[in-house]
């Protein structure tokens, strides 16, 4: 994997600044690219994959707005974490000040498919 070096602040003395390693973003996979791979490896069409993971995504806000994790396997689990500001009493809070986010906790399997990677740091 590519790793560029980002000169940053260092965060325990700001007065410093010391290099981080970043990723390289290689650029991006569609959903067609997915799609195709996956059937070069399967008895699926591309079409057949793209429909089963169009429906997958259109499924995933129904699950997570109802209380529930995704558990995916080896892949990971999905799961929504609110964050809100604070108030003094029940009828202070106000419910529009409440934010959603999806949290990914990769799986076992995942996490060691990414062990032992190698990085070649590159210039920007």
């Amino acid at each position: 994997m590519k790793a560029k070096l980002i000169e940053r602040k260092n965060p325990q003395d700001r007065t410093k600044k010391k290099l981080y390693a970043s990723a390289v973003n290689a650029g991006r996979k569609t959903l067609r690219d997915i799609s195709t791979d996956i059937s070069g490896r399967s008895s699926l069409t591309r079409g057949d994959i793209e429909n089963v993971l169009s429906n997958f995504v259109d499924r995933l806000p129904p699950y997570l707005i109802d209380g529930f994790s995704i558990q995916l396997g080896e892949f990971g689990t999905l799961r929504i974490s609110l964050s809100s500001k604070g108030a003094a009493t029940a009828k202070d809070f106000n419910t529009g000040n409440i934010k959603a986010r999806i949290i990914f906790t990769p799986g076992v399997a995942l996490k060691q498919r990414l062990q032992g990677i190698s990085f070649e740091v590159v210039k920007k």
